[in-house]
C-alpha cells in the first residue's frame, strides 16, 4: 500500500468541521435513533441499491414484523421476502436471515462486535462490517462505499478508479489515517451524510460544504470530475412472454423461481423465452414445459424489468388453461385474490392489474 500524503492535511480541524456539521445538519433517519447493531445492519443492508427515501418505510415495516434478530431468525422465508418485496435484489434478505440466524445460533442472539466474525457472516462485506462496528460499537473501523468514495476522491484528488477492488483498500487506508478515533461513529456517518447530500455526484454544493477549506479538487476546481469509474459493460437485453394463465375457477397460475440465482424464491406468472421459440409456439412450448394446455389470448401490455447486467423485455398476455389441479412442482394455483399474497418481483406486482 502506498503511504498516505497527510503532511499538509489537518486531520483534527477537518474532522471538527465534519463532525459539527454533521450534528447540526445529519437528516432525522429511523435507523440513526439509537446504535442498536441489529437495526443498524438491517438499514445498510436495505440501503444498498437503494435510495435512503425508499428505504425509510421498508425499514420500519421490516423492524415492526421482526423486531429482534431472534424474530428474523425464527420467520417463515416468504414472510421475509414479502416483506423485502420491491426493495430488489432479494439475496440481500435472504443472507440477511441466514447471517441472523447464524447470530443467534452461535453468538447468543447478539451481533459480533468481532471484524472477524462479522465479516464471516453471510452477505457483510468490508463496508457492512466497518458500519457496523463503528456506528454500532463506537469502533474506527473504515466503511467504504460508493459515497465515501466520492468523497474522498474529491478531498485528495484521488484519480484511481473507483470500479477496481485495490482502490476501495486505498480509500480505506485514507479513512483509518483520518477517522476520529474518539467518535467513528459520527464520523463514518458524517461522510456518508456528507456524500449523500452535499459532495454528490453531478453538481456538488461546494459553497455549502463543511469541510470545503480541506478538499484538494475543489481547490483545483476539478470536482466535477472526479470520482474516475471505468464505464461497465451494457446490458443484455432478454424478451420473454410473460403469461397471466386463468383457469375457469377464477384461479392463476404462479410459478416459484429456483432457490439460486436471480430473485431466488420468488414468484412469478409464467415467463417464455421467446427468443428461442417465437411467439407461434407457445403454447406447444408451455405444454412440454409444464404439461399444461393452454389458450394463448390477446396482449395486455408490456413491462421492463432492469438489472444491472440485463434488462427483461416483457410482452404479457391472458391466457386460459382447464385445469384443476397442477403435477409441476414450480407452480401453484392460487385464487385471484390471494395472488397478492406472494412476494413477486416488482415487474410482476405491476402486471397484477392486468389481471382480469
Amino acid at each position: 500500500m502506498k503511504n498516505i500524503p497527510l503532511q499538509h492535511f489537518n486531520i483534527s480541524d477537518f474532522q471538527e468541521d465534519l463532525i459539527n456539521w454533521y450534528h447540526e445538519e445529519k437528516r432525522d433517519l429511523p435507523w440513526r435513533k439509537d446504535q442498536d447493531p441489529y437495526k443498524i445492519w438491517v438499514s445498510e443492508i436495505m440501503l444498498q441499491q437503494t435510495k435512503v427515501d425508499t428505504v425509510i418505510p421498508y425499514f420500519h415495516r421490516f423492524i415492526s414484523n421482526f423486531p429482534t434478530v431472534e424474530a428474523l431468525a425464527a420467520a417463515d422465508q416468504q414472510d421475509v421476502l414479502k416483506a423485502w418485496e420491491g426493495l430488489g435484489y432479494y439475496s440481500r434478505a435472504r443472507n440477511l436471515q441466514n447471517a441472523v440466524r447464524e447470530v443467534v445460533a452461535t453468538y447468543g442472539g447478539v451481533v459480533p462486535d468481532n471484524p472477524e466474525e462479522l465479516g464471516s457472516l453471510k452477505g457483510i462485506g468490508p463496508y457492512t462490517k466497518g458500519a457496523i462496528l463503528s456506528i454500532a460499537y463506537d469502533k474506527p473501523e473504515p466503511a467504504v462505499d460508493g459515497n465515501v468514495m466520492r468523497v474522498f476522491s474529491r478531498l485528495f484528488y484521488i484519480e484511481d478508479d473507483i470500479a477496481l477492488p485495490k482502490t476501495r483498500k486505498l480509500f480505506e487506508a485514507y479513512v483509518r489515517e483520518v477517522i476520529d478515533q474518539d467518535d467513528p461513529s459520527s464520523f463514518n456517518q458524517a461522510v456518508m451524510e456528507l456524500g449523500a447530500i452535499i459532495c454528490t455526484p453531478k453538481s456538488p454544493a461546494c459553497m455549502l460544504c463543511p469541510v470545503q477549506a480541506h478538499c484538494q479538487a475543489y481547490a483545483e476546481g476539478v470536482e466535477e470530475t472526479l470520482p474516475v469509474k471505468k464505464k461497465a459493460k451494457k446490458q443484455r437485453k432478454v424478451p420473454y412472454v410473460a403469461l397471466l394463465i386463468r383457469t375457469p375457477q377464477e384461479e392463476y397460475v404462479i410459478e416459484k423461481r429456483q432457490s439460486n440465482g436471480l430473485l431466488a424464491d420468488l414468484f412469478q406468472f409464467p415467463m417464455v423465452p421467446i427468443s428461442e421459440i417465437g411467439y407461434d409456439h407457445i403454447e406447444s412450448w408451455f405444454y412440454q414445459e409444464y404439461g399444461i394446455t393452454l389458450n394463448v389470448k390477446n396482449h395486455a401490455g408490456k413491462l421492463k424489468h432492469v438489472f444491472s447486467h440485463l434488462i427483461w423485455e416483457l410482452e404479457i398476455y391472458h391466457a386460459e388453461a382447464e385445469i384443476t389441479a397442477i403435477e409441476d412442482q414450480r407452480l401453484k394455483l392460487v385464487p385471484k385474490e390471494d395472488v397478492a399474497k406472494y412476494p413477486f418481483p416488482v415487474s410482476h406486482q405491476k402486471m397484477m392489474k392486468y389481471m382480469g
